[in-house]
């Protein structure tokens, strides 16, 4: 059939090859590289035990994150520059739009651990200064995009019902990553004014993005319960739903830390109670949507689940829920969440090596830089 037939040499000049063809399917869920691997070192401090040469091992993987942050920005750079087309079909894509959350949580991740780990390296000083861009451009991309995302979403995608995945989730959550890192740069701004207006923005944004996630998340398990498991490849992005669930336990513990610095003692005394009372249930709900979420990847990987980007989904929402511990330990004095720390660490670590493993793999044999494959239809549960 002519159809098969190969096409006839034209005497006109071929089409030139566009420039950086291996950036055209850099996306933006490769921001969650940076995320996991900066909360490895975040995480790190912040358990409540004392491991030696743990601190200068966070060090270590602050400093990869920091390198990747910076290599993938300009990738992502060369890929708008040179493959328009192609930024543009992500973002009109209700599938990969919402991975646009993630590169301001890369940018709030790097910036959180260059406080609380990278100033071993650089020094207070240019940990703030460093800190206070990555938090301040970080914030305004979270914000913008908490904004932005669900707009597309409304007003140009196209979304069949039963299609909601947890990945809706990343807009909404990056507005929760700031709540939680504010309180690292509120001890260098002066006291007054200055120091309450953080804290209760930190707090709007703390709402802003609970809220938000209490509209999608009867979305995302009604799809489940409806529908089934989600397709092989999008199984790993059920843990998203850990990320807001840990990241505000984190924020409420953290913004209780400052808040006696930041706002009158009746209103710093309510906060600190206020981070108990909300923290306990959140993490035992996270605890038991973690419980699901081991069950359905494991049912996936009988399934024959391989690697694909997503199975970063493993690391940064599992790293709250390890600082969340952590701010529960450290508020209630209870041994149980010091411990619910150290295994939540000790799960992040492994899913962070598997993941940059399989990742520098796929990188080396260029299968990760080409064109995806689409991915197979989802069908209804059978059984």
């Amino acid at each position: 059939m002519a159809i098969f037939s190969p096409p006839r040499q034209s005497s006109a000049q071929p089409a030139s090859a566009p420039p950086l063809p291996r950036l055209r399917h850099i996306g933006p869920n490769w921001y969650a590289s940076v995320m996991g691997t900066s909360i490895v070192a975040s995480a790190g401090v912040a358990l409540p035990v004392h491991v030696p040469g743990l601190r200068v091992a966070c060090t270590v993987v602050w400093a990869l994150a920091a390198v990747m942050l910076a290599v993938l920005l300009l990738a992502r750079a060369g890929h708008w520059a040179a493959h328009r087309d192609q930024a543009r079909t992500h973002l009109l894509d209700p599938a990969v739009a919402p991975f646009y959350g993630c590169l301001s949580m890369a940018l709030l991740a790097v910036g959180g651990s260059t406080m609380v780990v990278g100033r071993d390296v650089i020094g207070h000083g240019a940990a703030v200064a460093l800190d206070a861009v990555l938090y301040s451009s970080g914030t305004l991309i979270g914000l913008a995009a908490a904004i932005a995302i669900p707009y597309l979403m409304v007003v140009r995608h196209r979304i069949e019902p039963g299609n909601a995945t947890p990945v809706w989730l990343l807009p909404v959550v990056a507005p929760m990553v700031s709540a939680a890192l504010g309180p690292l740069l509120m001890p260098e701004l002066p006291a007054g004014q200055w120091r309450e207006a953080a804290l209760l923005a930190c707090y709007a944004m703390f709402g802003l993005s609970l809220l938000a996630t209490l509209v999608m998340l009867p979305l995302i398990f009604a799809r489940l319960v409806h529908l089934g498991p989600l397709p092989l490849a999008l199984t790993p992005t059920l843990f998203l739903v850990l990320g807001p669930l840990g990241q505000s336990t984190t924020a409420v513990n953290q913004l209780a830390d400052v808040a006696g610095d930041a706002v009158p003692a009746p209103y710093a005394a309510g906060f600190e109670v206020f981070a108990v009372l909300y923290g306990v249930p959140v993490m035992g709900f996270a605890l038991m949507w973690l419980a699901l979420s081991v069950a359905l990847v494991v049912r996936a990987v009988r399934g024959g689940m391989t690697f694909a980007m997503t199975w970063w989904g493993f690391t940064f929402p599992v790293g709250t829920c390890v600082t969340g511990a952590a701010g529960l330990a450290r508020h209630t004095g209870l041994t149980a969440y010091t411990w619910l720390a150290v295994a939540l660490y000790a799960l992040l670590v492994t899913a962070w090596a598997v993941a940059g493993l399989r990742t520098l793999r796929g990188l080396l044999s260029g299968a990760l830089l080409a064109a995806p494959r689409a991915p197979a239809p989802a069908t209804v549960r059978t059984t």
